[in-house]
């Protein structure tokens, strides 16, 4: 079954540029994850520090293998002081399954 979440942060004021930098320098490691089958980066229209970026993995040891990677604690060390989070809130989510 596939892994999907969404994870959200918000850049602190000032630090939107170097955020921007980073995320998108890290996406581009995590899209080439075999495993990887999504990691889109968004901001909310209405406040473009919020930053949500869905993510969909082939199963879970596609994302056990992603929290492993070799970049993603640099990531996330780098990234705390940015953020107004103590780290990125992950939301879970399960397909709906069809009605009968």
């Amino acid at each position: 079954m596939k892994k999907t979440l969404i994870a959200e942060f918000t850049a602190r004021e000032g630090a939107e540029d170097e955020v921007a930098r980073l995320i998108l320098d890290y996406a581009l490691k995590v899209r080439e994850e075999e495993g990887n089958l999504a990691f889109d980066v968004y901001t909310k229209a209405a406040d473009p520090r919020a930053y949500w970026i869905f993510e969909v993995y082939r199963d879970e040891d596609a994302f056990k293998t992603h929290l492993n990677a070799p970049y993603g604690a640099p990531f996330n060390a780098v990234l705390a002081p940015l953020i107004e989070e103590d780290a990125s809130v992950l939301t879970f989510l399960d397909p709906l399954a069809a009605r009968p």
